[in-house]
């Protein structure tokens, strides 16, 4: 099951975290109460694809979307597009909405927005396989655990976020 496999590879990571489950919920302000941590500390990972089997993760705090003309910037690229569900699930193992890039079936590279750094002791609270469960790891340490690409790539959404 794709949870234990997430798990198993949050265990061999080495970092300290904490597993939550929590079920499903029906907002980012649910989640972050579930989680016991604040909306913007709930990190969504997207699956990007850049060009035809070539994915990526993106990292994006709870209360901000990706921004894609920063980030096509940032890759070089001048499309990008979120694979289908079905792609997602092929690529990393984990249905949508329990993606995480700790135990994907691919060793997609990490983009992650440049607000998740910057505070030594913040945490962030990352999918972990399986819908309503979550880790919540050092931000600081994840990133570079994951040899994320820190950059802006995200901006406010223009309209409220929500978590299926």
């Amino acid at each position: 099951m794709s949870a234990e496999r997430a798990r198993a590879a949050i265990e061999a990571s080495g970092l300290e975290h904490t597993v939550t489950e929590h079920g499903r919920v029906a907002s980012l302000e649910e989640a972050a109460a579930a989680r016991g941590v604040e909306p913007r500390d709930i990190v969504k990972t997207l699956v990007v694809r850049r060009a035809e089997g070539d994915h990526l993760f993106v990292l994006v705090p709870g209360d901000r979307e990706i921004a894609w003309p920063k980030l096509r910037e940032l890759l070089g690229v001048s499309r990008l597009s979120m694979p289908d569900a079905a792609t997602a699930q092929q690529v990393t193992g984990y249905a949508r909405g329990t993606i995480t890039p700790f135990g994907s079936l691919s060793a997609l590279p990490v983009v992650a927005d440049a607000s998740l750094t910057g505070d030594p002791a913040r945490t962030i609270s990352l999918g972990a396989g399986a819908h309503g469960v979550a880790a919540t790891l050092n931000a600081e340490q994840t990133l570079a655990y994951l040899d994320a690409q820190v950059a802006d790539v995200t901006s406010t959404p223009t309209h409220s976020a929500s978590l299926s």
